[in-house]
């Protein structure tokens, strides 16, 4: 029985949508949950090239999948954008906030723009997303809600105090959504990934794997593994799930 059990996913059939899905974790997380059985919507800003990549690995894997362009910081954007994925997918089931920026400045660097700009890409989205894709989500009594933030939300950075807030505003919509949508069938969680092996730490030569505990990189099919976990498990909400190899045991 358990065995059997194994192949029948909760997520045969479901829609999801991942932003900045045509790359790196958002990438894997968008072929994860084709395996685990969703049709995938695949969301990108500017590059159209490997957000295609991603759609049309996801339908070797034999879902149906469609990419959309959108800034998720804009609220026009997002509209449209939400809208193409109901028309060409149907209602979202599974939304992915993957889509996000860093920039790495001094206290001194940082500017009133560029403070706004993060805070915008990386937790104005978050709201934006949600709140879009939640009216279907509680009629439906079934939802799941997959945000991704930072370890640099828990520990801080020293050089990117925008990134971090904006992160860790991140964690605490993800407590306050998960809170009020708890009795509604919507889980919503977080994922803290430090240190995978993505283009941007590959292309830092002051990031070396003996920083971390584990002594290796992260995999960002690991963190594909997890955001599949918490879209499975009706239980879990309102989690920070951190995948840092040990470098960060805080809560």
């Amino acid at each position: 029985m358990y065995a059997l059990a194994q192949f029948m996913s909760t997520l045969s059939g479901k829609i999801a949508l991942v932003t900045g899905g045509g790359r790196g974790i958002g990438k894997a997380i968008a072929l994860a949950l084709a395996a685990a059985g969703c049709d995938v919507a695949v969301n990108y800003v500017s590059r159209e090239v490997d957000a295609q990549a991603t759609s049309d690995a996801i339908s070797a894997l034999g879902r149906r999948t469609l990419v959309a362009k959108g800034d998720v910081s804009k609220s026009a954007d997002v509209t449209a954008l939400v809208t193409a994925v109901e028309a060409g997918l149907g209602p979202v089931d599974v939304l992915v906030n993957n889509a996000g920026r860093v920039v790495f400045e001094s206290i001194d660097q940082m500017s009133e723009a560029s403070w706004n700009e993060i805070i915008e890409v990386n937790l104005s989205s978050v709201f934006l997303m949600t709140q879009a894709v939640l009216p279907g989500m509680r009629a439906r009594k079934w939802g799941r809600i997959i945000n991704l933030t930072s370890v640099a939300a828990q520990a801080g950075s020293t050089m990117a105090v925008h990134y971090s807030a904006a992160k860790a505003g991140v964690i605490a919509a993800t407590k306050s959504y998960a809170r009020l949508l708890a009795r509604e069938g919507v889980t919503v969680n977080a994922i803290s990934p430090a240190l995978i092996a993505t283009e941007m730490v590959a292309s830092n030569p002051n990031v070396k794997p003996d920083m971390i505990p584990v002594g290796r990189f992260g995999t960002v099919e690991e963190c594909g593994d997890v955001a599949v976990l918490l879209a499975e498990n009706a239980y879990i909400t309102g989690q920070t799930i951190g995948i840092n190899g040990g470098m960060y045991l805080g809560s």
